[in-house]
């Protein structure tokens, strides 16, 4: 699973990018997404987040609501404002024995590995909370590739309010 960060606070204006928290809408919509997820069954085996304040707060609040265990998550600091290599790298250093992974990163880099992996899907912008699902006959996490994946579900806050 690819997850966008919730969305970030640019109220305090001298706070580095790398410090900045989650807006108010961020805090609301991390644990909503969290919450499909426990609803879907969907519980990764690793949680990777980018080591970013408004990363690691959406992957603790999306952690909490699935029942994840806090301590269990993997901060990677590659994965801040990482490109898709970058992160396809960090997916195929994990144990081939995990057989479900989220990743929680930022923009450019998710949409263009989404659009890179699922080109069928055509993703503009993977917005904010946003969560790809991806599915993939791949044996090892190394070999994870556009032949292989294929897109199990896309989810994003609004989705839902547009029905």
């Amino acid at each position: 699973m690819l997850v966008r960060h919730a969305k970030s606070s640019w109220h305090d204006d001298t706070l580095a990018d790398h410090e900045r928290p989650l807006a108010e809408r961020g805090e609301r919509d991390a644990p909503r997404m969290g919450e499909r997820l426990r609803v879907r069954g969907d519980h990764p085996a690793l949680i990777l987040t980018s080591s970013a304040k408004r990363a690691l707060a959406t992957a603790e609040r999306i952690a909490r609501a699935i029942g994840y265990r806090q301590r269990a998550l993997r901060i990677e600091p590659v994965l801040y404002l990482a490109d898709p290599e970058t992160i396809l790298g960090v997916i195929g250093a994990q144990d081939d024995a995990l057989d479900h992974l989220m990743i929680i990163g930022h923009n450019p880099g998710l949409t263009e590995l989404v659009d890179l992996l699922v080109p069928d899907l055509r993703l503009d912008n993977l917005p904010t909370s946003g969560i790809v699902a991806i599915d993939s006959t791949a044996r090892r996490w190394a070999e994870l590739g556009s032949p292989n994946a294929s897109v199990a579900y896309f989810d994003y806050p609004k989705k839902h309010k547009e029905h």
